[in-house]
C-alpha cells in the first residue's frame, strides 16, 4: 500500500464526536489514530456521514473541521480542514462530553465490581 500521508500517525483511542448538519446532528466515534493533519476514526455507520464534518476530540481539548477522504463500512479516515482547526469547543458538546465522560467512570467502576465478584 502506497503511504500518502504528510505526517505520520500515532496510535491512540481517544473517544470523538463527529458533528454535521451545521453541528445540529452528532455521532460518537473512536479515534483510532491521530496526527496534526487527520485522524482515524470507528463509528457505527460511515455512509451516514456527508464528505465534511467536525471533530471535537475532548481528550486533546480541540475541535476540527474535516474532510472524508477514504470511509468503510464502520471507520473512516479524515484529513484536517486547516482554516477552522482551532475553532473553541462549543459549549453542548463540552457538556455532553462531560456526561459521557462520568458515564464512562461508572460502567468501569460497575464493570470491576462484577469481576472482583468472580
Amino acid at each position: 500500500m502506497i503511504e500518502r500521508r504528510q505526517s505520520a500517525r500515532a496510535r491512540v483511542i481517544y473517544s470523538g464526536v463527529i458533528a454535521y448538519d451545521e453541528r445540529r446532528a452528532t455521532m460518537d466515534c473512536v479515534v483510532r489514530n491521530f496526527s496534526e493533519d487527520g485522524v482515524k476514526v470507528e463509528f457505527d455507520n460511515a455512509a451516514l456521514l456527508p464528505n465534511e464534518i467536525d471533530l471535537l476530540i475532548a481528550r486533546k481539548s480541540r475541535a476540527f473541521h474535516a474532510k472524508i477522504v477514504w470511509r468503510g463500512d464502520r471507520e473512516a479516515g479524515l484529513a484536517f480542514r486547516s482554516n477552522r482547526a482551532n475553532h473553541p469547543i462549543p459549549l453542548d458538546w463540552a457538556r455532553r462530553l462531560r456526561a459521557s465522560e462520568s458515564e464512562q467512570r461508572k460502567l468501569k467502576g460497575r464493570i470491576a465490581q462484577l469481576l472482583s465478584e468472580h
